[in-house]
């Protein structure tokens, strides 16, 4: 072997364990930078309404924050806007509004009146319709929806689907106005 070949068969020979190596330590960069499955697991809530009561609001845990989930009477959707039908979550048939629990003015959590069928936050006394859209400021925005996808009577927080693309096509998730009239 001439001295010329083993130094070519030498380079390759080194190129190529370096880039098997580069290949393995950027694999396991990759690894380390992947969420932990418990990490992944935290981030979704499974919310079971079969046992929900109509104009009963309940409040979930997801994520550090607040998820308010409010069973709709027949009288509260006959009387809904098109806006308001559109943020409803349709489980099983029931309508039920499912939002992120803080008020878009300062972060307050507000309370819900079962006998006036809305929200009031106390801090600075903004208002928001069963469908959790703002109807008296300061507060400027509608509560907003998290992800969410529908699996029989169970809604899991966390995890888009279908029905959650549909409300963020339409524009009603909470981060434009709304005019709950509308």
């Amino acid at each position: 072997m001439s001295n010329t070949n083993r130094r070519d068969f030498l380079g390759m020979s080194f190129a190529a364990v370096a880039a098997v190596g580069g290949v393995a330590a950027l694999a396991g960069m990759k690894k380390a930078w992947d969420p932990l499955p418990s990490v992944k697991a935290a981030g979704t809530t499974v919310v079971d309404t079969s046992a929900a009561e109509t104009n009963v609001m309940y409040t979930e845990k997801w994520r550090g924050k607040p998820v308010f989930i409010l069973k709709k009477s027949k009288d509260m959707v006959a009387k809904a806007s098109n806006n308001e039908k559109a943020r409803d979550v349709i489980v099983n048939g029931e309508h039920f509004l499912v939002c992120i629990g803080l008020c878009t003015h300062l972060g307050c959590i507000p309370a819900y009146r079962a006998d006036t069928e809305n929200f009031l936050c106390a801090c600075h006394g903004a208002e928001y319709d069963q469908s959790a859209i703002n109807t008296k400021a300061p507060a400027p925005l509608p509560m907003k929806i998290p992800p969410f996808k529908v699996d029989g009577a169970k809604i899991i927080l966390g995890e888009a689907g279908d029905a959650y693309n549909k409300m963020k096509e339409a524009g009603v998730l909470g981060s434009t106005p709304l005019d709950p009239k509308a």
